[in-house]
C-alpha cells in the first residue's frame, strides 16, 4: 500500500478520512449505535486529541482508525485507500507497516528486557537480529532510556514502562501513533513527561499522533481537540500551538 499521489490540483488525499462512518453492535432492541455518521479528517503531522464521555464513540473511532474494527456503514480511507475494501490480512499489514499503538496499561512482556519488548514488531517483520537490535536501541534512546535496555518491566517505574511502550510503537517508524489514554496509569509529573515526549515525536519526527484521553490538561498538548458525544463529533477545535 502506498500513499495516493497528488491530484491534478496538487492536493494529496487526507492521511485519515471518515465519511459518514457508522458502527453498530447487536440487533433489534439490543442494537447499540457506537458511531452515528461521523465525518472526520486528519492530515499528516497533526496531533489530535479525541475526548468525550464514556460511550461517546471515541474508542470505537480509535479502533477503526487502528484497523482493529471496521465501519458498519460509510467509508474509512487511509492515504486515500478505502480500508473497508481490504481483506483482514491486508488490514493487518496496514497496522504493521503504518501504525504504532500505545495503551494505558503498557502491555509489556513481563520478565523480558526492555530492548526485547521494543524488538517485537521487528520480529513480526522477519528482521535479522543485528538490525532489529540496532533499531530498538535507537528507539529507546529517542525516549530517553539509554542504559535501561536490559531492565525488565518490573525494574522500571510506570513512566519508564510507558517510554518502553512508546519506543516499541515508534521502532517501525510509523506514519501514525495511536495513543489510548497513555497517561491513565501515571501520576501528574510522569503524565506531563510522557506528553512532552509525544509532542516532541510529533514536532521533530513528523509522526501524526491521535490520542484518546479523558484529561483536558493532557489534551491541551494537542494542536486539535475533537469532542465526541453520542456517537457524533460535537466539536472540532484547532488550537494555537504553544511552544514547550
Amino acid at each position: 500500500m502506498s500513499a495516493e499521489p497528488p491530484s491534478k490540483t496538487g492536493k494529496r488525499a487526507p492521511l485519515i478520512e471518515f465519511e459518514g462512518v457508522t458502527r453498530t453492535y447487536g440487533r433489534g432492541e439490543a442494537m447499540v449505535r457506537a458511531l452515528a455518521g461521523v465525518d472526520l479528517t486528519v492530515g499528516e503531522g497533526e496531533f489530535v486529541a479525541i475526548m468525550g464521555p464514556s460511550g461517546s464513540g471515541k474508542s470505537t473511532a480509535m479502533n477503526i482508525i487502528g484497523c482493529l474494527d471496521v465501519p458498519s456503514d460509510g467509508a474509512y480511507r487511509f492515504h486515500g485507500v478505502d480500508v473497508g475494501s481490504l481483506s483482514r490480512d491486508q488490514r493487518a499489514l496496514l497496522r504493521r507497516n503504518y501504525l504504532g499503538f500505545v495503551f494505558q496499561g503498557f502491555n509489556l512482556l513481563a520478565r523480558t528486557p526492555a530492548i526485547e519488548n521494543v524488538e517485537l514488531p521487528l520480529i513480526y517483520r522477519g528482521m535479522p537480529l543485528a538490525r532489529r537490535r540496532e533499531m530498538a536501541r535507537d528507539a529507546l534512546a529517542k525516549v530517553g532510556l539509554t542504559g535501561w535496555e536490559h531492565h525488565d518491566p518490573g525494574e522500571l517505574s510506570g513512566g519508564q514502562q510507558q517510554r518502553v511502550a512508546i519506543a516499541r510503537a515508534i521502532v517501525t517508524k510509523p506514519d501514525v501513533l495511536l495513543a489510548d489514554e497513555p497517561t491513565g496509569n501515571l501520576d501528574t509529573a510522569r503524565s506531563h513527561e510522557i506528553m512532552e515526549l509525544l509532542t516532541g515525536l510529533n514536532r521533530d519526527d513528523g509522526i501524526t499522533v491521535i490520542m484518546v484521553t479523558h484529561e483536558l490538561d493532557m489534551a491541551e498538548y494537542a494542536s486539535r481537540i475533537v469532542h465526541f458525544v453520542d456517537g457524533k463529533v460535537q466539536s472540532d477545535t484547532t488550537r494555537k500551538k504553544v511552544a514547550r
